[in-house]
């Protein structure tokens, strides 16, 4: 896989140093929360045939450029949406449900800051420690062994995003972080199974390819009945990748998340860069009843993915890094992933066709030309891009 160099959005350094304590950083984003336009970046390199490329998307300065020089340094004025602000939105019991959960993330290479970025990222906004030694945070390869594979930073970027929102969103549950040796399909889909195998009570996915009859000779991997596995729609607008189009799976579109006046106090549209569509080659599941679409629909549910509405991620390398805002339906598939271990339930893709009264519905926006089509149009009720609409609480998982 070819490396793309990341244009991050930095931070800056406050002028109090002495500060202490976690960071209220509602006000800090309150003005990007808006959504004003901003540039972005994917992360991950485009996918060659038989492989899958990350979904994350990194907000770019000004200059396009990334601050190195602010981005390390202490105290530093965190953007992006925080934990508190998800919770919010989405209506969850994130302070007493989680525990005994265990969340396992797959991606692909290596990522050797995980735990230490893990433990900056909880310490800014006052999440319990999830670390190795009090057993919460676990890192292996896809065999379920220490030896990692070589580090790419745009996947170890995906990874920063993955275990940050899964602690935004369940900071009870633990969290296993399962590195496949490279971005191939074979590879992603032995990580898969090996998060299951280690005890991953559910499991999310931010990446996908191109759906071919090849890629699909690895969709049995996404099947672990009792085990909710997420997989983002992808960021290229409407069209279908594989694995959300399995039927394993729970496909997780992308929303634009802004603060607004309503009874709920937040407001979404689509997304326009949320994967969705009709499958060319996935039969339709029989909990699937929209009839534009003789096969397999993504996406089901969907979360915040617009980067201008994007959350806050630490990651840093050797040399670089900070505090970054994200987005992608990257941002969207640990949270939904996250939502499901909050539930509890071990609940299958077809339980949240079930309880659809239990999201927000998403009612307006697009992400492409399907004339008019809701397979790419925000509708009342199931629509491609959102799927059934975002988390009003745990009752729809």
């Amino acid at each position: 896989m070819r490396k793309i160099v990341l244009l991050a959005f930095g931070v800056f350094a406050t002028a109090c140093s002495s500060a202490e304590g976690p960071v209220d950083t509602s006000a800090a984003q309150s003005s990007e929360a808006l959504g004003a336009e901003r540039s972005h970046v994917a992360v991950c390199a485009d996918a060659s045939p038989g492989t899958a490329r990350c979904h994350a998307r990194a907000r770019t300065d000004s200059n396009g450029q990334i601050e190195t020089r602010d981005q390390l340094t202490p105290n530093a004025t965190v953007s992006g949406f925080g934990p508190a602000d998800l919770q919010s939105a989405y209506n969850l019991p994130s302070a007493t449900a989680g525990a005994g959960q265990v969340i396992g993330i797959v991606d692909a290479f290596g990522y050797p800051n995980a735990e230490t970025d893990l433990a900056t990222y909880r310490t800014q906004f006052g999440l319990p420690p999830c670390t190795t030694a009090n057993g919460c945070f676990r890192k292996v390869n896809q065999t379920g062994g220490t030896s990692f594979p070589r580090t790419d930073s745009g996947w170890s970027e995906e990874q920063a995003l993955d275990v940050d929102m899964a602690s935004a969103i369940c900071p009870n549950c633990k969290i296993l972080l399962v590195q496949a040796s490279s971005a191939s399909f074979s590879d992603l889909a032995a990580a898969v199974n090996e998060a299951a195998a280690l005890g991953a009570t559910v499991i999310s996915n931010s990446y996908g390819g191109g759906e071919s009859s090849s890629g699909l000779t690895f969709e049995s991997a996404y099947n672990h009945p009792g085990i909710p596995v997420t997989v983002s729609s992808g960021d290229s607008g409407f069209g279908v990748e594989f694995p959300a189009s399995s039927r394993f799976v729970t496909a997780v579109g992308g929303t634009h998340l802004v603060r607004s006046s309503t009874t709920r106090g937040w407001t979404e549209t689509v997304w326009s860069g949320a994967g969705s569509g009709c499958s060319g080659l996935i039969p339709k599941p029989s909990w699937q009843t929209d009839t534009g679409c003789a096969n397999r629909t993504v996406a089901d549910v969907s979360a915040v993915a617009d980067p201008n509405t994007g959350v806050a991620v630490r990651w840093t390398s050797k040399a670089s890094g900070g505090w970054l805002v994200f987005g992608g339906t990257s941002v969207a598939a640990p949270i939904i992933a996250a939502v499901y271990a909050l539930a509890g339930n071990g609940a299958a893709p077809s339980f949240p066709y079930a309880h659809a009264s239990s999201f927000n519905d998403v009612t307006s926006g697009s992400n492409g030309s399907c004339s008019g089509s809701y397979l790419c149009t925000g509708t009342a009720g199931f629509d491609g891009p959102t799927g059934l609409g975002t988390p009003n609480g745990t009752g729809g998982f």
